[in-house]
């Protein structure tokens, strides 16, 4: 079922995400929902937070990106009580956008390389480290579990700059072509 993207302005995306666990009611659910809304929405990634629910999880289908990124090939995953363990390499600009931020473009830097540990839908332990766009998703869909936005890693005159754009979104009165649930 297709969930309505929480919009910036909403409380639940500044929140810092609680583990779950294998228990938790309707994972599958939740889980299908969660790729059904992101390719609705034409994303490459989905926070749990970006649907409401404060839980570690994120949702990664980076194969529309493989032309450009090899390393996006067949990558669609499911990542469940992540944790960071190392960022490294080359830190490098890629103009982000995102679902909870629409219309908002903007050059993010990050490291090229992340180390993450993490269960799968089915509870297996895995700990990895990927490169290049896929490094640059994962961080990006993890920030969104410790209350973070790509608009936090912008300098602090290209935030004044977008603050009017950033309150239509908070408002409701941006044009979006998804389902979206804006401030109350």
């Amino acid at each position: 079922m297709i969930k309505p993207v929480y919009g910036y302005g909403n409380m639940v995306l500044r929140k810092k995400a609680q583990d779950i666990g294998a228990d938790y009611e309707n994972l599958p659910a939740l889980i299908e929902s969660m790729f059904e809304t992101m390719e609705a929405s034409d994303g490459v990634g989905l926070a749990a937070p970006q649907i409401g629910l404060p839980i570690r999880v994120f949702v990664i289908d980076a194969s529309s990106m493989v032309e450009d990124y090899p390393e996006a090939e067949n990558f669609k995953k499911v990542f469940i009580n992540p944790q960071i363990i190392s960022l490294s390499g080359i830190e490098w600009s890629f103009v982000e956008g995102c679902l909870s931020v629409p219309g908002i473009r903007e050059e993010v830097v990050r490291p090229s390389h992340v180390s993450i540990s993490y269960v799968d839908e089915n509870f297996i332990e895995h700990t990895e480290t990927f490169s290049g766009i896929v490094a640059r998703i994962i961080q990006h869909e993890y920030d969104h579990l410790e209350g973070k936005l790509f608009v936090d890693h912008l300098n602090p005159l290209k935030k004044r700059l977008l603050r009017k754009r950033l309150s239509l979104i908070e408002n409701g009165t941006v044009p979006v072509s998804y389902k979206m649930r804006f401030k109350k």
